[in-house]
This record gives C-alpha cells, structure tokens and sequence, in this order.
C-alpha cells in the first residue's frame, strides 16, 4: 500500500514543466489510462448533475506525462447517441472497449469491465510510471496495491469523492477529485 496518498494533483518528487512531468533522469512520465465510463458517468450524473469532459482530463493528463495507452471501457447498447459518445473519446485518443448489455430475464442488467480493467491495468503496468484509474469502484483497491508494489509504478485515482470507495482512495499514490474543472459547462 502507497506510504501517502495526496488529494491533489501533486507531482510527488518528479518535476513539473510545460512539456510534462519527468523523472530524474528528464525522460517524461510514461501514463496509462484507464476510465470506468459507466462508474464515471452515473457519479458526476447523481453528484452534480452535469456530464464529465473527457477533453480536459485529456489535457490534464498530457500536463502530467506522455500517455502510452488510454482506454475507455463501456457498455454497447446499440444506441446512436452513444455511439456518437464512442466516437468522440476515439478523437480524443482513447481506445474505446466495448461490452454489449446484458438484460437478464429476472429484468436486471449486467454490464460490468471490472475483470477486463485488471487485466489490462496488468498488462500496462510493467511498460509505464503511473497507473490512472477513473472510478469509484473499491473493487480496484486490490488491485492498485498489487502493481504499485510489484512494478514500483505511482497510482492516481480520479472520482468523485463522495462516491468513491475510502479503500481505492487510499490505496492511490494520489486521488484527484472529480469536481467542476473536469465537468462539461
């Protein structure tokens, strides 16, 4: 488990320029993303009531290092307006996951990439200097603890604060609160 977690957007011991943040070395940080659009949608729905603007967490992001993958996983309803959603993360950058709905025959629904995140969350961590993660979800928790200390990689976390899990929130390196400078105007 990280030694502290910060509740900003602090750089811990990297340096911090126009171009990025570096390591002690001046090579920037190597980024991996990873958003739970779903978990992010329905937070900054219920909490604030407005949509989250995944083009300032894109700008955000490219402050903090060199994105080496970024992925957005959703749910595919076959609905226009979201595919018109879809689209606009792909021209963002992000590499768009999709898993279809599932409507069970009791009426409830499945629809979740919990596993599908870990894996790749997994898979990245080796190649990069920090793990963000988009969502509330404690599940992740686990998660976080495990690659921060087998891949020595600094772990953020985005949520909303009301909404996310204390146990993901501490087991980051860093949490960054969703509030209004991340939501659409």
């Amino acid at each position: 488990m990280p030694a502290s977690t910060s509740r900003d957007s602090s750089l811990d011991s990297r340096q911090h320029s126009e171009h990025g943040t570096r390591d002690a070395d001046g090579a920037r940080t190597r980024l991996a993303v990873f958003i739970d659009v779903q978990n992010i949608y329905y937070t900054t729905r219920d909490t604030f009531g407005r949509q989250f603007d995944y083009r300032r967490l894109w700008a955000e992001l490219e402050r903090l290092g060199s994105i080496q993958h970024a992925y957005a996983y959703a749910i595919d309803r076959g609905d226009p307006k979201q595919q018109q959603f879809q689209q606009r993360l792909r021209e963002i950058g992000f590499e768009v996951k999709l898993k279809p709905f599932i409507q069970r025959g009791d009426g409830s629904a499945k629809g979740d990439w919990d596993v599908g995140i870990t894996i790749d969350v997994m898979e990245a961590a080796p190649e990069v200097d920090e793990i963000i993660l988009a969502s509330g979800d404690g599940d992740f928790a686990l998660l976080l603890d495990h690659v921060a200390t087998r891949h020595a990689i600094t772990t953020r976390v985005y949520g909303v604060e009301a909404l996310t899990a204390l146990a993901l929130m501490k087991s980051a390196h860093h949490f960054r609160e969703v509030d209004a400078s991340l939501l659409m105007r």
